[in-house]
């Protein structure tokens, strides 16, 4: 489903040309650096730009000779280069290839999801704008509390998203950090200054000390924002299948023509996308969770986060792309019902209300909370039990009578009350 879906970008981030280019990209700058330090001679600096290439099909071929990736990329590269591609990976070891390369591809991944996020955050302001003031019951509990707007609701997200624009621009530049420093980060067999000039060509930060190895924090923090993020579509996703439900309808995803929703039901609408999406959200999550594992290396480097990582990491960034590129088409053409929303609204017969009730008596007319409390929860409980009007039964209460004036219970049922302080929110985002 994701290969059908996903568009063509990231899945060439994590081609296996455009890993190797990656690799031969970090070989040239090498080279240039020492080219200019004098170790490489001008002319073979040239030949190595001018001829050097490779085809994925020989690399395999030559992999399994060598059972050795690293190896078999560069003796392909050298059955292009002849004599002048002994000058390159001198002085390197595999991981100044390996781990240079993958802070290259993850980077890519993350501003294309990166991307997503803004187009996300954009989609949600505009629904936030079109339901300003499109009121619907509040909830807590999944029990009907009081008044707001699905405006709100979308500006909510929105903040949520902004958040995830930081976290992802923050693990951006947390993996984007290159080492040259050699077998165990000594820099023993190439010069600092190598790793500079690879690092600021190729627009990352050299690690501040490293081993053989960049170390996995950096990856873990990448791939926990990640999980972050499908979280908050997961949040976002599992909100729409409530609004979605019989019994609520008060937003639903698309169903475009001749699209079925059950193999045995005919009238079935079923809210498939959101669901897949809440469902893709715990991959994230768990690859967050092997990412964290990934962490803790043998005297902070060994191999087992290799093989790891060629899944999580592809899979991960794919993954969220999908999400997103999902997410955003949902939110495009959501159905909403704000005549639904009216109906569900008056489904308590005016509960929604009892704070307001409460509140006028303590402070308009003195009574303790506790007294207050007790007079509106026994005509709520009433209403609860019988379905009667929750208005009329304050009305019809001697004591609250008493003390509350008809035409003051009859104010306190204004559901623009409600709506008064919702412009001081939108301003806060320039709306």
């Amino acid at each position: 489903m994701i290969e059908r879906y996903t568009l063509p970008e990231m899945k060439a981030i994590w081609s296996q040309e455009n890993k190797y280019r990656k690799w031969l990209e970090v070989e040239i700058c090498a080279c240039e650096a020492l080219a200019e330090m004098g170790v490489v001679p001008v002319e073979a600096l040239r030949e190595i730009k001018e001829k050097a290439n490779f085809t994925v099909e020989r690399i395999d071929e030559i992999e399994e000779v060598t059972n050795h990736d690293v190896i078999a990329f560069l003796t392909c590269v050298a059955e292009y280069v002849g004599d002048a591609s002994k000058y390159i990976h001198l002085g390197m070891t595999s991981s100044d290839v390996l781990d240079t390369a993958l802070a290259l591809q993850i980077k890519e991944a993350g501003e294309l999801i990166l991307k997503r996020l803004n187009e996300l955050r954009d989609v949600l302001l505009e629904k936030a704008k079109e339901h300003r003031y499109t009121v619907m019951i509040g909830r807590t509990h999944g029990i009907h509390a009081e008044p707001t707007t699905f405006g709100l609701k979308m500006l909510l997200w929105v903040a949520e998203t902004e958040r995830n624009i930081k976290r992802m621009e923050n693990a951006i530049a947390t993996i984007s950090a290159g080492k040259i420093s050699g077998a165990v980060g000594t820099y023993a067999n190439i010069d600092p200054a190598v790793e500079r000039h690879v690092c600021a060509r190729l627009g990352l930060k050299p690690a501040r000390v490293s081993t053989q190895v960049l170390q996995r924090d950096r990856h873990a923090e990448f791939l926990t924002t990640l999980a972050v993020i499908g979280s908050s579509l997961d949040k976002f996703a599992t909100e729409i299948r409530n609004l979605q439900r019989t019994d609520i309808l008060e937003a639903e995803e698309h169903f475009k023509k001749g699209q079925k929703g059950s193999s045995a039901m005919p009238h079935k609408r079923n809210p498939i996308t959101v669901e897949r999406i809440s469902g893709q959200a715990r991959l994230l999550r768990g690859n967050a969770l092997v990412a964290m594992e990934n962490v803790p290396l043998w005297h902070e480097r060994d191999i087992s986060h290799s093989s790891v990582e060629r899944v999580i990491i592809p899979d991960s960034t794919t993954t969220l792309d999908y999400m997103l590129y999902k997410f955003i088409n949902i939110m495009e053409n959501l159905l909403v019902y704000p005549e639904n929303m009216k109906k569900n609204l008056e489904k308590t017969h005016g509960l929604i209300f009892s704070q307001r009730v409460l509140l006028a008596l303590v402070e308009n007319h003195g009574l303790t909370r506790e007294k207050a409390y007790e007079l509106v929860q026994r005509n709520a409980m009433q209403c609860w039990r019988t379905g009667e009007d929750f208005r009329q039964l304050l009305l019809a209460d001697a004591e609250v009578a008493a003390i509350l004036p008809e035409k003051e219970i009859n104010e306190i049922f204004d559901i623009g009350y409600h709506l008064k302080n919702v412009d001081e929110i939108y301003k806060r985002f320039g709306l």
